[in-house]
């Protein structure tokens, strides 16, 4: 029986760590790229309000050594990138392992990625392959799965939900508002952009899932 993990990951050394603790931005990882080991480019959402703040903290950022600009919106931008030798990532080993990366968003000071596994014990060895490569892996939640699934049934990925929820139970969407983007960063240890994103992505989702029919 398979299962789901959503585990908070953290070193200096992981893709993107030093750009996400330098500048305020929501950062996700492109999944169905995420999981190829052969290819060495993997794609970022990037949200933003400046990104000529975020690409010039990329430029300096040691674990890229080359980025190209695929894709842009007023907010919102995909990028491939290329990391250097000396990077950690997590993606390929649990490809190896017969995982998958369901889903990799940035937090204040590194990743919350939610990943579904073999079993138990492939979450073991995971966990002790980052232990000796230095990566602080600290296990959010897991549970058990009867069949494949990637989603709650109306899209929300476990980020966007747990904000959502957060927000409505501090009164986010009561008028006057009952609290701010700031307050529920501080409260989800995320950035006020990466709040924001996780609202309006898990808002449209919801929309899109529970109110327009298919045609």
């Amino acid at each position: 029986m398979s299962l789901i993990a959503v585990v908070e990951l953290d070193h200096p050394d992981l893709a993107l760590t030093p750009t996400i603790r330098s500048v305020d931005a929501s950062i996700q990882v492109v999944s169905h790229t995420a999981t190829d080991p052969e290819t060495g480019m993997f794609f970022f959402l990037v949200e933003s309000d400046s990104f000529p703040t975020f690409e010039a903290t990329l430029d300096s950022d040691h674990t890229v050594e080359e980025s190209m600009l695929v894709a842009e919106a007023s907010s919102t931008r995909i990028y491939r990138l290329r990391h250097t030798p000396g990077t950690k990532l997590i993606s390929p080993t649990t490809t190896q392992m017969g995982g998958l990366m369901l889903e990799a968003e940035s937090t204040a000071t590194g990743w919350s990625v939610r990943m579904q596994l073999p079993d138990r014990r492939t979450l073991g060895t995971l966990w002790e392959y980052c232990d000796q490569e230095g990566i602080e892996f600290d296990i959010d939640h897991i549970y058990s799965l009867d069949e494949f699934s990637v989603d709650d049934g109306v899209g929300l990925t476990d980020a966007q939900r747990e904000t959502l929820v957060t927000a409505y139970e501090a009164g986010y969407f009561e008028e006057p508002r009952g609290t701010s983007l700031q307050e529920l960063a501080d409260d989800l240890d995320i950035s006020p952009t990466a709040v924001g994103g996780r609202i309006r992505r898990g808002t449209s989702r919801l929309i899109a899932r529970t109110l327009i029919e298919d045609e």
